[in-house]
């Protein structure tokens, strides 16, 4: 996809292509082996019990006999951007500058298509390495919308995604993230703002808030990404693109009667002349 003996810049590729500038230059991420092991099958533990704190998932690890610590795997579901998922106080430091939304959609009924969308971030492994996901969801008909692949949870990649799914399908009215500092930041909510769309983010640990993502990670991941072991960024991006195409046009959801994404969606939606 990328030529690099081109005389287009990389930068002018990334940008012609529409993907993210920080997945062209992946370098092996120089993560112990063992510590690789252990983070695949702390998301799997996570996925399983998204309640389970460092301590809890230190436990289960040591029972199954993959000894580790207790800071350790503090250490590694940070690095993994994880964290126990229940309802509790925000005691954590705001970063400057970065202003935190009110929670909209607990008393909205969401009944139509582009009414609300939400966005996430989640961990993928891979053989030799990790890269992270990032997911626009339209709430009602549970269709992707966009998404990238970044060796970094940065904002950079959340922006572009958000605005191929704004170019494609127009703006919808409310948009939920959670609080991570990728969605609080300013240049992410100037992109919302500036489409006149109301910003709405999760309470925090609140997995509830946003619950249509959670269960497409838990998709995701058992129906695509625990079934492989990617050897590059270029075969992860590809296997999971197969598969979310899949999920939209083909895999049936109960919650949609047994239709597909796709089908829920584009019958509701009278999409804009330019698309």
């Amino acid at each position: 996809m990328i030529d690099r003996e081109h005389g287009l810049p990389i930068t002018k590729q990334v940008e012609v292509l529409n993907i993210s500038r920080g997945s062209i230059y992946y370098l092996p991420r120089l993560v112990p082996e063992r510590d690789l092991k252990l983070m695949r099958r702390l998301d799997e533990l996570h996925m399983d019990y998204p309640f389970a704190g460092a301590r809890m998932l230190c436990g289960l690890l040591n029972g199954e006999g993959l000894w580790i610590g207790r800071k350790h795997v503090g250490t590694l579901m940070k690095k993994m951007g994880i964290s126990a998922l229940y309802r509790k106080p925000n005691t954590s430091k705001r970063e400057p500058g970065h202003k935190i939304y009110p929670y909209l959609l607990r008393q909205t009924t969401v009944e139509r298509a582009n009414q609300a969308w939400a966005m996430d971030i989640t961990y993928i492994p891979m053989a030799k390495g990790f890269v992270y996901l990032a997911a626009v969801l339209d709430w009602h008909t549970r269709r992707v919308l966009s998404w990238r692949l970044s060796i970094t949870m940065d904002t950079s990649f959340c922006i572009e995604a958000v605005q191929e799914a704004l170019e494609k399908y127009g703006a919808p009215d409310i948009f939920n993230t959670d609080q991570g500092s990728q969605f609080t930041s300013e240049a992410f909510t100037r992109v919302l703002l500036g489409r006149g769309i109301a910003i709405s983010m999760d309470g925090r640990g609140a997995w509830r808030d946003n619950v249509f993502v959670e269960r497409l990670w838990r998709s995701v991941k058992y129906e695509e990404v625990y079934l492989k072991a990617y050897a590059s960024v270029a075969e992860a991006r590809a296997g999971i693109g197969a598969y979310l195409n899949f999920y939209n046009t083909k895999r049936p959801h109960q919650a949609l009667d047994g239709n597909t994404p796709d089908a829920a969606y584009f019958d509701q939606l009278q999409l804009p002349a330019a698309a």
